[in-house]
């Protein structure tokens, strides 16, 4: 039985996954923002086998750093990371929104909490290698401006989310550099396009995909060696932004992560 923890599993994908996994026999860590949907969850994902809540605001950095160490506490043995939890662009027209922490809010769910949930819960994952992390993208990406890696000036909902979506994409093949050799994987795929979640009906998106349209994708990452380093759509190897492989933009991220996560 591995050992899975899933952010965001309450709703969408992540609560879709968490039962595909929950039913394959795998013991399934999942996270949720509100502790009485998370407990609701996990009453539910209990009917069909083994699962514990977790619960945890990842606007908050501080909260994202405390799960890792409740996650590491509890389950000293961690077989796959799914960072899913994410926010989207935001009704259209929406104002710029700023985390616990004073961040972007985007920015801060989808890139910086990954990061520091990852480097928290990296030394368990190393001990219980062969592991894997499965950071959930996007197609949509857009390179940060390293000037104004926050979004302060011309700020536009979709774009945050895009650049958080790169950022990650160029973290994970930062990071599957780190780790080589460790026996820790590191992926990064956009499971589907439009799928039929809050996150999108939110955006005004009329849904083209269903949320089982974009678990395939994660559960071949979960579950099987695909490799390391690689970004998928779906489940078909493909190619993130051209940037986000660039070696000194990713220096360049790598510093500007380091800034923002000592602010």
């Amino acid at each position: 039985m591995s050992t899975v923890l899933i952010t965001g599993a309450t709703s969408g994908l992540g609560r879709y996954i968490a039962f595909e996994l929950v039913r394959s026999g795998h013991l399934v860590l999942a996270h949720g923002r509100d502790a009485g949907r998370t407990e609701r969850l996990v009453e539910e994902l209990r009917t069909e086998g083994e699962a514990q809540g977790f619960v945890a605001d990842l606007a908050s950095l501080a909260e994202a750093r405390r799960l890792g160490e409740e996650v590491g506490a509890a389950h000293p043995r961690l077989d796959v990371l799914i960072n899913n939890a994410g926010v989207g662009g935001g009704p259209r027209g929406s104002g710029r929104e700023v985390s616990a922490d004073g961040h972007e809010l985007r920015l801060a769910v989808n890139y910086l909490a990954p990061v520091v949930l990852t480097r928290a819960l990296l030394p368990v994952l190393r001990a219980s290698a062969p592991a894997r992390i499965v950071n959930v993208g996007s197609a949509g990406q857009e390179p940060l401006d390293f000037d104004d890696p926050e979004l302060a000036h011309g700020y536009s909902g979709v774009s945050a989310y895009c650049r958080s979506k790169f950022a990650l994409a160029a973290y994970t093949f930062t990071l599957a550099e780190e780790v080589r050799g460790t026996g820790v994987s590191v992926n990064v795929l956009h499971p589907a396009t439009y799928m039929d979640t809050a996150m999108v009906r939110e955006g005004g998106i009329t849904p083209w995909n269903s949320v089982a349209d974009g678990a395939p994708g994660v559960l071949a990452l979960a579950t099987r060696d695909l490799g390391t380093g690689g970004y998928f759509d779906g489940t078909r190897p493909s190619r993130a932004h051209e940037r986000a492989y660039d070696r000194e933009t990713r220096q360049r991220l790598e510093v500007v992560t380091d800034r923002l996560l000592a602010l």
